[in-house]
């Protein structure tokens, strides 16, 4: 298979619904996710995967039990693994994120916005 470019504005223009993580590539058994995102997310952790997250547009603040941190367009944040976090924002964010294929969107906690079967686009 020949690789093309992905376009992410494209991909982002393909579905509006938040807080539910797209697969947009795969990359050495991790996948490559988008995702809007408004308001805040849940606690949680990841026992056995890092994250990493980037700004496409707006802005993310990930809270951590002894601080938060900005993430701002074109910048990136890793997690470690075993970290617990909640993801944020004042407004809606585009967020890529790569991780580990056995990566559950809400880590230790199921919740309703626990997303197994992710859509490829």
């Amino acid at each position: 298979m020949t690789p093309t470019p992905i376009t992410l504005t494209d991909k982002f223009a393909q579905f509006e619904d938040l807080w539910n993580p797209r697969i947009i590539g795969e990359l050495n058994d991790q996948h490559i996710k988008i995702a809007r995102v408004d308001g805040e997310f849940i606690w949680h952790s990841h026992a056995e995967e890092d994250e990493l997250f980037m700004v496409v547009q707006g802005k993310l603040f990930i809270d951590f039990r002894d601080r938060t941190e900005e993430i701002l367009p074109g910048q990136v944040l890793v997690v470690p693994r075993g970290v617990e976090h909640r993801p944020r924002t004042d407004a809606e964010t585009w967020i890529m994120m790569i991780e580990p294929k056995t990566t559950v969107n809400t880590g230790n906690v199921e919740s309703e916005r626990t997303r197994l079967n992710l859509e490829v686009l």
